[in-house]
């Protein structure tokens, strides 16, 4: 006697398919990587009839290296934007302004671009800020920033990381440093370190600079 099989032999197609399939459906398929901080994308837009803070409108925050870059992606570039508009891209529960308690007594690293640099510099700097934030680029100092801010004015552009403690020397140097080389400024070029405490009592071309680097 023979006996016959009534099973079908498995197409190699259908098994890659299903392969596939088990691998989307996974679990470790949606599994993000988390960021040692949650963040907040901040945008302000200068309509001189509403006030600075009714101006000023938070975007979206995120938690881990997929949500960056969707919302990074999705967003405008900043060289597109309007003159009189910023971003701001602070640690969750910080706001974007000098009177919140964490930028009281704190300062920025301002970074001043020409016209020029609008369209050869403005981005790949930005993003280049943005990625030293959400990856802790300034080691055991980290704890020390803030946020970052972008301004773009008819006159120039600027960029700026806030820190939370102006006095604290070491995390301040530390962290210019890091992100002039990050930037990839030349090392003839010097940065400049503000209070804001500096800043908001006068003009930003007299305002002294603490440190540079």
């Amino acid at each position: 006697k023979y006996s016959v099989s009534t099973s079908v032999p498995a197409h190699p197609e259908k098994e890659k398919c299903e392969t596939i399939i088990q691998k989307v459906m996974s679990p470790e398929a949606y599994i993000k990587h988390p960021l040692q901080n949650k963040w907040a994308l901040w945008f302000f837009k200068n309509d001189k009839s509403k006030t600075w803070q009714a101006n000023l409108r938070l975007i979206s925050k995120f938690d881990t290296v997929e949500d960056f870059w969707a919302l990074y992606n999705h967003i405008q570039l900043s060289s597109n934007l309007m003159s009189g508009c910023d971003y701001s891209l602070f640690k969750d529960g910080i706001e974007p302004m000098w009177e919140d308690g964490r930028n009281r007594r704190g300062g920025r690293w301002l970074i001043t671009l020409s016209k020029q640099q609008r369209k050869a510099d403005l981005d790949r700097f930005w993003l280049e800020t943005l990625l030293c934030l959400v990856g802790e680029a300034f080691d055991d100092h980290s704890d020390d920033v803030c946020g970052a801010v972008i301004n773009v004015r008819a006159k120039g552009d600027k960029m700026a990381i806030w820190t939370t403690d102006y006095e604290n020397k070491d995390a301040i140097t530390h962290i210019g440093r890091v992100y002039k080389e990050r930037l990839g400024v030349p090392p003839k070029v010097i940065i400049g370190y503000q209070s804001h405490a500096d800043t908001a009592t006068k003009s930003g071309s007299s305002t002294k600079n603490k440190f540079v680097a």
